[in-house]
């Protein structure tokens, strides 16, 4: 529920803003034909009068410039709108989009098994690791976002991510395991992953394969 929550709110500014760039615009359109209108109407009385006048003089007379209106906080929301989107939820559960099979794997819909059953046998090259051990939720989440966004840029596509098996933790249960395969499965970057091997970490850590950049 929360993700959708992030969605509406997300929904919800980008028509604030929206809103109040169009009333932006209708006040400016407006002040610019008070303008044109009361030009035209000194001119007419100009006209009207002759050549020959001259404005009395108002010695005390006070300047007034209206404040501007407050700017938006354009690059403040947009990052709010991006924080929103690259938000990870820790109410989705992946438990029915696994496979039963001792890897516990996943593939994103379109992706073939043969990409899957090469990743479970270890064929892809591993490229790159994040180690979680020992963080706190919000720290591995955040680490695990930031991660996944710099190993795309390099055009990396097979990494190792190690999140434990919990047997510092103090129920001995790996609290990040489950917490890591529900954030994998909400990143459009990642197309696949599955227990690692025993030799690359086998149930502390998982195989995670990411799309190819286009």
């Amino acid at each position: 529920m929360a993700a959708i929550k992030d969605f509406a709110a997300l929904k919800s500014l980008s028509a604030e803003l929206k809103q109040k760039e169009e009333a932006r615009k209708a006040e400016a359109a407006e002040r610019a034909r008070r303008e044109e209108e009361a030009q035209r109407e000194a001119d007419l009385f100009r006209r009207s009068i002759g050549g020959n006048i001259k404005p009395l003089p108002s010695p005390d007379k006070i300047s007034h410039t209206p404040a501007p209106p407050a700017p938006l906080a354009r690059q403040s929301q947009a990052d709010e709108e991006a924080a929103l989107k690259e938000s990870l939820s820790d109410e989705f559960s992946v438990e029915t989009l696994l496979e039963s099979d001792e890897a516990l794997s996943y593939a994103r819909a379109g992706i073939g098994s043969d990409v899957l059953r090469k990743l479970r046998r270890g064929q892809w090259v591993i490229q790159g690791q994040l180690d979680l051990h020992g963080m706190r939720t919000d720290e591995a989440r955040e680490a695990l976002g930031e991660f996944l966004r710099d190993t795309v840029k390099r055009g990396r596509r097979c990494v190792r991510i190690v999140h434990g098996k919990g047997l510092g933790s103090v129920n001995k249960k790996p609290v990040l395991k489950n917490k890591v395969r529900n954030w994998l499965v909400q990143k459009d970057e990642v197309i696949a992953f599955c227990q690692a091997t025993a030799a690359d970490g086998g149930a502390g850590a998982l195989i995670v394969l990411l799309k190819a950049q286009s």
